[in-house]
């Protein structure tokens, strides 16, 4: 078990003065069999900014807020001490007929089988998934090869795509950040009738962090997937979800769960910064 403090700023700043703006911000994380949120809190400049807090459809932690008076700046900041479990993934024996039939009994499992534009496999994908699932005799078996295929198959490159590339677009290009990663998993998946969802949160980047340190963190992109129960993958880094992940949220794709979404009044051009720290605390 990890405890975490995480730190994540995230900023605008506009050319002029803009004449409101309304957003929703994702970036808290929640209590979970695996995690607990000891604290979390959200600092909004300008002050004057209206906070409305609720929890979204798919469980995650949404705080909508409106800044109604001229600013020439926005900066929100996500502060957070979690403790953090692994999540040993444990492939269960359920076969592929009762995983058809069980996934077909909840909505939760349903909208997770249905392909989204950003999940939409490219056929050569979908060739390697049905190829790989055909050599396993249990959909878990499969979801674990397929997820570790695709993360051996496409070269993690920060700043090699945007924030609406695809998961066809990043498979031919075979590079792309985890956000990518992610959604050519989750294509992959449910092509062969596995759901998954997709996960959002922070990722420490060192394995044996020493106590007190903060380094520069990252937010991360992982999946889940159903097999009868849900379990967690990380493609990108091929790995278990450990007590590095933080989880915020999950979703269908990227659109169900973006850190910051909005839009604001007036014609001056905004500039995004984003900076995230995370100390490990014991």
């Amino acid at each position: 078990m990890k405890r975490l403090r995480i730190e994540h700023i995230t900023g605008y700043t506009y050319d002029g003065d803009v004449t409101a703006s309304y957003n929703e911000a994702r970036m808290l994380p929640v209590s979970t069999n695996n995690q607990f949120v000891l604290s979390s809190h959200l600092d909004i400049e300008p002050s004057s900014a209206a906070v409305n807090n609720y929890v979204d459809y798919f469980g995650t932690r949404v705080a909508s807020f409106d800044v109604l008076a001229p600013h020439t700046e926005l900066r929100i900041t996500a502060r957070s001490l979690v403790e953090v479990r692994p999540r040993a993934l444990e492939l269960s024996d359920i076969s592929w007929d009762r995983l058809a039939k069980d996934a077909a009994r909840s909505v939760e499992t349903v909208e997770m089988t249905e392909q989204s534009a950003r999940t939409d496999p490219h056929p050569e994908v979908v060739e390697i998934a049905r190829s790989i699932a055909s050599q396993h005799e249990t959909p878990a078996a499969a979801a674990h090869a397929i997820a570790t295929a695709v993360g051996e198959a496409v070269e993690y490159r920060p700043g090699s795509s945007g924030v609406h590339t695809t998961a066809s677009d990043a498979w031919e290009a075979r590079r792309g950040v985890c956000q990518d990663i992610a959604h050519i998993t989750l294509g992959a998946l449910r092509s062969v009738g596995i759901p998954a969802r997709y996960a959002s949160g922070y990722l420490h980047p060192k394995r044996n962090a020493e106590i007190g340190i903060a380094v520069d963190g990252e937010s991360h992109a992982w999946i889940e997937w159903f097999t009868g129960d849900w379990q967690g993958f990380d493609p990108t880094n091929g790995d278990e979800i450990g007590d590095r992940h933080v989880l915020v949220g999950r979703g269908r794709d990227y659109n169900d769960v973006p850190p910051l979404r909005g839009v604001y009044g007036g014609p001056f051009k905004g500039h995004l910064n984003v900076k995230v720290t995370i100390t490990r605390e014991a």
